[in-house]
C-alpha cells in the first residue's frame, strides 16, 4: 500500500509541476475521498470542486459538509444553470431522463457537463478518481493523457487501484465516506439514477440501470473518439464495512459486491 500511495502522490506532484494550475473533480465517492485525503495530507496546491446537480442524495450532501469541516482544502461547489434546467424540465418533464438515452444524456449535460466546463475554465490539468475496473467504458484510460474535449491534461492517479485498495486506505486513515456505500450502493450519482445492487452484480449495475452498459456514462467521461475513454472522478465504488460479528457468509457476499 505504501508504494501505491507514493505513486499517487508522485503523479499529483507531476501534475502540479508540469501543468499548474490543477484542479480535482471530487464526486465525494470512495476513490475521490482517498484523493481528498492525500491532497490535504500532502498539502498539495490543487483546487477541489464538486458538481451539485440538484438531484443528489442527502447522504452526499452530508459528506460534502463533513469534508468542509474536516479538511483545510476548500471544496468549491458548481451548480447547473437554472434557466437550462427549467428549459429541460419544460421539454422533458421532471423525470424525463427515464424516457430515452438521449433524454438522459441531455439531463446529464445540463446538470453536469456544462458546470464542469465552467469549473475547468482557466486550468491546465484536472485530476479524477477513475479506475480501469469500474466499467467497460473505462478500459482504455491512462494515468495521464490529453483531454481533447476539455483542452487540458487529465490525470487518473488511482487508475490501477483495486476496490480493495481504496477501502484499505479509507480504513487505515479513517477517511470519511458516503454512508450509502454501507447500503450496497457501490457507484453514486444523482438519486433518481442510482439504486443499490445485489451480491454478484457489476459495481455499475446501479447506475442508469435501465440502459445498456455501453451507454453508462454521463458525458463527463467519454471523448468524441470511440477508441479512447477519458474519465472524471465523479463515481464511487462499494464500501461494505466488515463487522467482526458478521458471519463468514455475509462477509463473502459483501466482498462479491465490491469485487
Amino acid at each position: 500500500m505504501r508504494q501505491k500511495i507514493e505513486s499517487v502522490v508522485s503523479v499529483l506532484q507531476q501534475a502540479l509541476r508540469d501543468f499548474s494550475p490543477v484542479c480535482f473533480a471530487n464526486s465525494l465517492g470512495a476513490e475521490d475521498m482517498v484523493l481528498t485525503d492525500l491532497i490535504a495530507r500532502n498539502q498539495l496546491e490543487i483546487e477541489m470542486f464538486s458538481l451539485d446537480t440538484g438531484r443528489l442524495p442527502q447522504e452526499t450532501y452530508d459528506l460534502m459538509q463533513e469534508v468542509r469541516e474536516r479538511y483545510s482544502v476548500p471544496l468549491k461547489i458548481y451548480f447547473p444553470d437554472s434557466k437550462a434546467v427549467e428549459e429541460y424540465v419544460t421539454r422533458n418533464g421532471v423525470n424525463g431522463f427515464y424516457g430515452s438515452v438521449e433524454a438522459r444524456k441531455s439531463c446529464c449535460f445540463v446538470r453536469k457537463v456544462e458546470p464542469l466546463r465552467r469549473a475547468l475554465r482557466g486550468k491546465r490539468a484536472w485530476v479524477t478518481g477513475l479506475r480501469r475496473d469500474q466499467a467497460v467504458t473505462r478500459g482504455t484510460l491512462e494515468i495521464s493523457s490529453f483531454d481533447a474535449d476539455q483542452g487540458l491534461q487529465k490525470f487518473n492517479p488511482l487508475l490501477d487501484w483495486t476496490n480493495r485498495d481504496v477501502w484499505a486506505y479509507i480504513r487505515q486513515h479513517d477517511v470519511p465516506y458516503n454512508k450509502l456505500h454501507d447500503q450496497f450502493y457501490p457507484s453514486l450519482g444523482c438519486a433518481p439514477c442510482t439504486r443499490s445492487i445485489s451480491p454478484g452484480e457489476d459495481i455499475r449495475a446501479g447506475r442508469w440501470w435501465w440502459e445498456d452498459p455501453m451507454s453508462k456514462e454521463c458525458g463527463l467521461h467519454v471523448t468524441q473518439s470511440p477508441s479512447v475513454a477519458h474519465g472524471t472522478g465523479v463515481q464511487a465504488v462499494s464500501k461494505l464495512r466488515e463487522n467482526a460479528d458478521e458471519s463468514a457468509s455475509k462477509v463473502e457476499a459483501k466482498q462479491e459486491v465490491s469485487a
